[in-house]
């Protein structure tokens, strides 16, 4: 069974109680008779493993920003394509699997 937290609202008291799912909410404080009100507190949540980030299982979903970024990094400093990028794109996927 759950353990609960209440707030008086009139004494300012905090106090746990054990209760069911199906029970009832406490309303009123037995000491003083003034209002409860159910305390809530954030729970830590650690997700493991993999699936839960925005760019997982999107490779196929690539951006013109992306496809722009890569053939600009395929080209040296002074405008010329890169020698090792232009190797490895004329390479046929058997080649590179040979390796």
């Amino acid at each position: 069974m759950p353990t609960y937290e209440y707030l008086c609202k009139h004494c300012g008291e905090r106090f746990e109680r054990v209760q069911s799912f199906s029970s009832r909410p406490l309303k009123t404080h037995d000491a003083c008779g003034g209002t409860l009100q159910k305390v809530f507190h954030p729970s830590g949540v650690v997700f493991k493993g993999s699936g839960f980030y925005a760019t997982d299982n999107r490779a196929s979903a690539r951006t013109s920003a992306d496809t722009t970024s890569a053939a600009k990094s395929a080209t040296s400093s002074d405008g010329k394509p890169d020698r090792k990028t232009t190797e490895r794109k004329k390479e046929s996927p058997a080649a590179a699997a040979a390796d």
